[in-house]
């Protein structure tokens, strides 16, 4: 499942969508914001260019958006399992969501250029 070749390899291992060889952050994931979000312009390996149109990275919004709601009702869920009030269910829901902010950003930037990006194998 996370074998090289898979797109969940190039998500979780900060890997280039196409060779999986190439980092794709600049930075290690840090809470200084700054950072947290550089790209290289292109692969070290295999020189694909990660920003494929101006603007390109507007769509990771949306995946951004659905992976935030999801943790959401994960933890709404756990919360509910556990008999925690809906105010205290709503306060670890905010600062669950507030601390893996840098994660989900990161993570949403990965998810949407790998929907559009597929891996290549080399040969020779």
């Amino acid at each position: 499942m996370l074998k090289k070749g898979s797109k969940l390899y190039s998500v979780f291992h900060n890997k280039c969508p196409q060779c999986q060889t190439g980092n794709f952050f600049q930075h290690p994931v840090s809470l200084n914001f700054k950072n947290n979000l550089k790209i290289h312009k292109n692969c070290d390996s295999c020189g694909l260019k990660y920003m494929i149109e101006p603007s390109f990275f507007y769509g990771a919004m949306y995946v951004s958006y659905a992976l935030t709601v999801a943790l959401a009702v994960a933890i709404f869920v756990l919360g509910h399992l556990f008999h925690l009030g809906l105010i205290t269910s709503f306060i670890a829901i905010l600062m669950i969501l507030l601390g893996l902010t840098p994660i989900t950003m990161r993570l949403s930037r990965l998810i949407y250029i790998n929907m559009f990006v597929h891996f290549k194998e080399k040969t020779g």
